[in-house]
């Protein structure tokens, strides 16, 4: 029997496996789940030794654990696999809006529905049972394997970056892979290779000491909501162009190689419309929508408040407003310099009636990946195997900032082998992992490592 063959006869067991997985609630975010956080790492890594492992441990770092393991029985000619995961997920909330309960998997159709079943549970899991296939019918992998599973992820990975700095010759291979993203369709296969980056700051603009009554002193006293509402409204100019001067000037420019790649992405505007409740599309002229959420740097306001928001009228003039602005950034955007630009340029709008403080919250550079590397090559005969159809590369609007550690730190090219589908829920109520995908990614995996292994990339 192949690996292929036994995982494909294992499919359900396999899935039983993972429900135990899902049942722990290992809520990274929640003080009250760090038991839940404890128990997964703990499966995870007698998982990883039932899975023929020789090493797997639990590494504790100043916050939750990393799992590690590897399998080094392909040999030093064998290429060595780094694959990342994470076992922490969002939490449950809110409660009501669940069909089935969120620690309780429950399979509908053709969908397993769990809180962490497609964000990262199902797709980590992936990986680890392509690996007990070839454990149970050759005794070893065709590669050599080493795995990165942190406890964080959800919560920013703030102590990945020093841990894998910390451990550069532990974790030292040839090839990252990373099963954190999705495909298009479950008949059409993707390959990321671009992710934006981030920098979301907060801003605070004062202008009394303290509230005063509008009767009183409107009309005279600069209203802080005012002035800030003025303030976003002038971020952007009428056609949606960013106005805070120098950020776009390290954007590096889409090549028409990229942009005929991604015009051959299948996309319905209307059926995207009707997904977003919008009357039309908004955003940077001369760019395709694809090219707006995926390959352009943006920046929004996600929350802004002060003053009165309670139930009935009360007349005031609000001390203070505040507003959180997230901005993603593409190639060669820095994420400290943006958020620099733009509290220099709401400093330099500001009106003199007011006040302006601002302080970066979060930020996370920019990633792209060489699209024609032997690996990538390598995963796109994988997919071709697993789906059917060779896949089409596309660029994700959202951030992993684990992709540019690895660049950084380990100087490795990371390859993004995502099973989910756009519609997972991932985040939200009623989160769901498409069956299929998931025996489909086991057969991707195992082919991913013989076409590495065989060198037929």
């Amino acid at each position: 029997m192949t690996p292929f063959e036994y995982a494909q006869s294992h499919g359900e067991a396999f899935v039983e496996e993972l429900k135990s997985f899902l049942r722990i609630p290992s809520v990274s975010t929640d003080p009250a789940y760090r038991e839940g956080i404890r128990r997964a790492a703990g499966m995870l890594r007698q998982r990883l030794l039932e899975a023929g492992f020789e090493r797997a441990e639990i590494i504790p770092t100043e916050g939750h654990p990393v799992v590690y393991a590897e399998w080094m029985a392909a040999g030093e000619e064998a290429p060595t696999v780094l694959v990342y995961g994470h076992y922490d997920v969002q939490p449950p909330d809110p409660l009501e809006l669940w069909e089935t309960p969120p620690f309780e998997p429950t399979v509908r159709g053709d969908y397993l529905y769990a809180r962490g079943v497609a964000d990262d549970k199902g797709q980590l899991y992936t990986h680890l049972k392509a690996a007990e296939a070839c454990y149970r019918t050759r005794g070893r992998p065709p590669v050599n394997l080493k795995c990165l599973f942190e406890g964080e992820e959800e919560i920013g990975s703030v102590h990945l970056e020093p841990f894998i700095r910390e451990h550069r010759d532990l974790l030292a291979a040839d090839v990252a892979v990373i099963s954190d993203s999705h495909i298009l369709r479950p008949d059409l296969p993707a390959i990321l290779y671009g992710l934006r980056g981030l920098a979301y700051v907060e801003i605070t603009v004062s202008g009394p000491a303290h509230d005063l009554h509008s009767g009183s002193y409107g009309g005279a006293v600069h209203n802080p909501l005012h002035a800030l509402a003025a303030m976003i409204a002038a971020l952007h100019d009428e056609e949606g162009r960013i106005t805070v001067p120098g950020f776009y000037d390290k954007v590096r420019p889409l090549t028409e190689e990229e942009r005929e790649e991604l015009a051959r992405i299948p996309f319905d505007r209307e059926a995207w419309l009707k997904e977003t409740g919008v009357p039309t599309d908004w955003g940077e002229p001369g760019y395709t929508i694809i090219e707006r959420t995926s390959a352009r740097p943006t920046l929004d306001l996600n929350g802004m408040w002060g003053g009165y928001t309670g139930e009935g009228a009360k007349t005031i003039i609000p001390a203070r407003a505040h507003a959180k602005i997230s901005m993603r950034l593409v190639p060669d955007q820095e994420p400290e310099e943006i958020a620099r630009l733009l509290l220099d340029y709401l400093q330099a709008i500001a009106p003199p009636t007011v006040r302006v403080e601002g302080r970066v919250l979060h930020g996370a550079p920019p990633a792209l990946i060489e699209r024609h590397s032997p690996a990538m090559e390598a995963a796109s005969r994988a997919y071709e195997f697993g789906f059917g159809k060779r896949p089409v590369l596309m660029r994700e609007g959202g951030s992993i900032p684990v992709v540019t550690t690895f660049q950084q730190e380990l100087g490795l090219q990371p390859v993004l082998m995502g099973f989910g589908l756009p519609d997972d829920g991932i985040h939200a109520p009623n989160e769901r992992f498409y069956l299929p995908n998931f025996y489909r990614g086991i057969q991707t995996v195992l082919a991913f490592w013989e076409a590495l292994a065989d060198g037929k990339a």
